[in-house]
């Protein structure tokens, strides 16, 4: 099932004024909004319960109590991932408990980007990338990482998809984007200044954007077509992205797998095809049997 903000954030293009309102404050004030009753939401948006009723209607629910419980429970997974928050790295922690509190946060991040995860928004996305001509990655620091890992996991699968380390030539490629191509666009906060100048240049283009972001109201998830999110819980003492990068990586592989599963027997040749010997099985193989034989003569 859609989560409510994801439904509220692509009917909003498409909402009247007064239903734009009480969009606009159920994504802003999503904590408030599950503590109101219909006639205290109305009051608070300027705006009337039969206009919350009808938009709820429109976003798919039975009428306010079930958005309303919906919602309840998306507030309660995200207090979830705060409260996980709290158990920093400090000073006093030994090697062991640092082990157990990284692998605690990378698995609290799979299991929380697993809800998140919407499958009609998942196939949506894979159609795209079954019947795009090129998948256009695009990402900075950790997120060109995990963008770079896409990028070899379609290439083997003889899958068209560009991506460069170099930010100039990320920008060139989203202005030279067709509306038959679609672009990948990764970036945990959502926030990132050369990220969001490609996907703007995507979004001009007329091709698809499938966003890989955090669960937040961003800049990139309001520019995407297609949000795929990731809950991930940082810690504040860090060097680079840990968590958030393994749930991104976990949704390229969830992307990927689904685009091989709707060619299954092709990708099965294709693996094959592309399959790479180890010279180095090889050699020790041959020693190991001129050792056999040493040892029969």
């Amino acid at each position: 099932m859609k989560s409510v903000l994801v439904r509220l954030q692509e009917y909003s293009g498409q909402a009247s004024g007064a239903e734009k309102g009480v969009i606009k404050y159920l994504m802003q004030n999503p904590e408030r909004a599950v503590n109101c009753n219909v006639h205290e939401l109305a009051e608070i948006t300027f705006s009337s319960p039969s206009t919350i009723i009808r938009l709820c209607r429109k976003l798919g629910f039975q009428g306010f109590k079930e958005m309303h419980k919906s919602l309840l429970y998306e507030m309660a997974l995200r207090k979830s991932t705060n409260r996980e928050k709290g158990k920093e790295i400090t000073k006093e922690d030994s090697l062991e408990s640092i082990v157990d509190k990284v692998t605690y946060k990378n698995i609290v991040s799979l299991e929380n980007t697993r809800k998140l995860i919407d499958i009609d928004i998942l196939e949506a996305c894979v159609d795209l990338l079954c019947k795009s001509q090129t998948i256009c990655l695009f990402g900075m620091g950790s997120s060109l990482l995990v963008a770079k890992d896409a990028y070899l996991k379609f290439l083997r699968m003889n899958k068209p998809c560009l991506i460069s380390e170099d930010w100039h030539a990320q920008l060139l490629q989203a202005r030279n984007i067709r509306n038959k191509d679609v672009a990948i666009v990764i970036s945990y906060s959502g926030l990132t200044e050369e990220v969001l100048r490609c996907a703007a240049e995507v979004k001009q283009k007329g091709a698809p954007i499938i966003a890989i972001t955090r669960f937040e109201d961003s800049p990139l998830s309001r520019m995407a077509d297609y949000n795929l999110s990731v809950a991930a819980t940082e810690f504040i003492f860090r060097s680079g992205a840990m968590s958030s990068r393994i749930a991104q990586l976990s949704l390229i592989d969830i992307l990927y797998t689904g685009f091989l599963n709707r060619q299954y027997e092709s990708s099965l040749t294709q693996f094959q095809r592309t399959h790479i010997d180890k010279p180095y099985h090889h050699i020790t193989q041959d020693e190991s049997n001129n050792e056999n034989r040493i040892k029969e003569e």
